[in-house]
């Protein structure tokens, strides 16, 4: 730094005019370049990205800023490759690099050989949140998009009316393919920007395919590039579902080809630019018919030539077959011949057959003959059935004579008492029968009882002995089946007694005392079944 800047800035009162030296613009902008880049020469700040901008040249041009400040940058050409993120609006950074001055427009700068994220934005912070909301319900579903149609005949677009983004629209549409284009007017920027654009998508999805104002067949919304600020209404939920829920095939080009808003996921197609949407929407109409014709002249021109090769096939058949004169000229001359044939051959048939007649039926007898003979059978059959008749009649009346006379009351009387006289011998020879036969199974029902309580185990216990049961009524025939505290009961001849072991299992106690459980004795009676012939009395 020249010595005469240092003193002029040590002093309170400038010196004479006389005596300072004269500097040129250069010599002060470089004096200026050596202080600042002397004072701060390597650095690191943090910051929020600004406008990021990259020309053809392949540097990058930023604006680092925060509340209060903004500080231009550059990241050169050989250095862009290198970097850990790449630079986008809105994202926080911690750039590292060399503090500089720009002469040639009087600003500083830092020229950046490091870029690290620091955080984003709180827009792009809040934009990312609110991404991730939408996408999570589905509204960036590409499954949702349709496909725009491919000459649609009307195109409604959404955007600012004054603005250069409709122009461009028009003028692309009418140089590739002028259809009906219906402008819904819309802010696209500031307050209320993203209500009147969701209410243009919601409008023209609500127009009538038959009404006065025809329907869209595809919508285009439209605006020009700026930043994250001024793109901001395209972010809004309510546009974003507005154009997620557009029955209507929906582009959006909002922005240039970098910017990125979240209408562009809900849409069905993303053009880089409003002019891009309008070559998308609509084909080029001179290539279509450039197209169509062409394929009309290679239509003709096929079809001239399938036609001549058929015509010269055709004349080529014609000239190897004969004249139709030639051809039915046999085949006349037969069927005259044939027809000749007929009429003679018909006539000889018929003599023929004629003779063959007239010589059977002169071999027949008359039908006169052929009924007299059984005309005269039938009179002697009928003369010999009368008397044929009248014998059997006779015979018939005869025999039932001879039945009634075997039916006489005596002689059912006398059947009839000697089958009473049965039936009553019969009738003692059962009952005796069946009285020995109960008397038989009352004995052996008698020793069968007195064999039972001789083998029961209740004669055994009326000779002094009991018998011991556990809780299930299972019977426990040895002491070491018994645990201490187990619960029994005891079997004698007069009753049941219940009790706990105590001990090492082989001496009981009654529990609890003076109660017992007495069960009679099981008694057998006996019953005499009467004979089913006793007489009741």
């Amino acid at each position: 730094m020249p010595r005469s800047l240092l003193d002029a800035s040590s002093t309170d009162q400038p010196p004479a005019t006389s005596n300072l030296p004269e500097l040129s613009v250069s010599e002060l902008s470089q004096a200026v370049k050596r202080v600042v880049e002397d004072g701060f020469g390597y650095v690191r700040v943090r910051g929020e990205l600004g406008r990021v901008s990259r020309p053809a040249s392949g540097h990058i041009y930023l604006d680092l800023k925060d509340a209060r400040a903004v500080l231009s940058g550059v990241i050169w050409k050989g250095n862009t490759r290198s970097l850990g993120i790449q630079p986008e609006q809105g994202l926080e950074v911690v750039a590292t690099g060399r503090l500089t001055t720009f002469p040639g427009q009087s600003r500083y700068q830092i020229v950046i050989d490091r870029l690290e994220p620091a955080g984003a934005g709180a827009l792009m912070a809040l934009l990312e949140e609110r991404k991730k909301k939408l996408a999570a319900e589905g509204l960036f579903d590409p499954a949702r998009k349709q496909l725009p149609p491919y000459l649609p005949r009307v195109i409604g677009v959404v955007t600012s009316p004054s603005g250069a983004v409709i122009r461009d629209i028009l003028h692309r549409l009418a140089d590739r393919f002028p259809v009906h284009v219906l402008v819904w007017p819309a802010k696209v920027q500031g307050e209320g920007a993203a209500e009147d654009i969701a209410r243009g998508i919601t409008g023209l999805n609500a127009l009538a395919p038959s009404g006065p104002i025809p329907r869209p067949d595809l919508i285009i919304v439209a605006r020009g590039g700026g930043s994250v600020e001024d793109l901001w209404c395209f972010n809004e939920e309510i546009v974003v579902r507005a154009a997620a829920a557009s029955d209507i095939p929906l582009i959006s080009a909002v922005g240039h080809e970098t910017d990125t808003t979240l209408i562009d996921f809900a849409s069905d197609q993303r053009a880089p630019t409003p002019t891009a949407a309008a070559e998308m929407a609509v084909p080029v109409r001179v290539d279509l018919l450039a197209e169509v014709n062409a394929k009309s002249a290679r239509l003709r021109r096929g079809v001239t030539r399938v036609t001549s090769e058929r015509r010269a096939g055709l004349k080529a058949a014609s000239r190897g077959l004969p004249s139709p004169a030639r051809l039915l000229a046999e085949p006349r001359q037969r069927l005259d011949l044939a027809a000749e044939r007929l009429g003679r051959t018909l006539r000889d048939v018929v003599a023929t057959r004629r003779q063959r007649f007239e010589r059977a039926a002169a071999g027949l007898p008359s039908l006169r003959r052929l009924m007299d003979r059984p005309r005269e059978t039938l009179t002697a059959l009928q003369g010999r059935l009368v008397p044929a008749m009248a014998r059997l009649v006779r015979s018939r009346r005869a025999d039932q004579a001879r039945l009634f006379a075997r039916l006489r009351p005596e002689r059912l009387a006398r059947s009839v008492m000697r089958g009473r006289e049965m039936l009553t011998r019969s009738e003692t020879v059962l009952r005796r029968a069946a009285v020995q036969d109960v008397s038989r199974r009352r004995d052996r029902l008698d020793r069968a009882g007195r064999l039972l309580m001789t083998l029961s185990h209740r004669a055994t216990l009326e000779r002094g002995f009991a018998l011991v049961l556990d809780s299930e009524g299972h019977l426990i025939a040895r002491s070491d089946q018994v645990a201490p505290g187990q619960s029994m009961s005891i079997d004698f001849a007069d009753g049941r007694v219940d009790a706990v072991a105590s001990g090492g299992g082989a001496t009981v106690s009654t529990s609890p005392p003076g109660k017992t459980t007495r069960r009679p004795a099981a008694k057998v009676t006996e019953s005499r079944q009467t004979s089913l012939f006793d007489d009741p009395e």
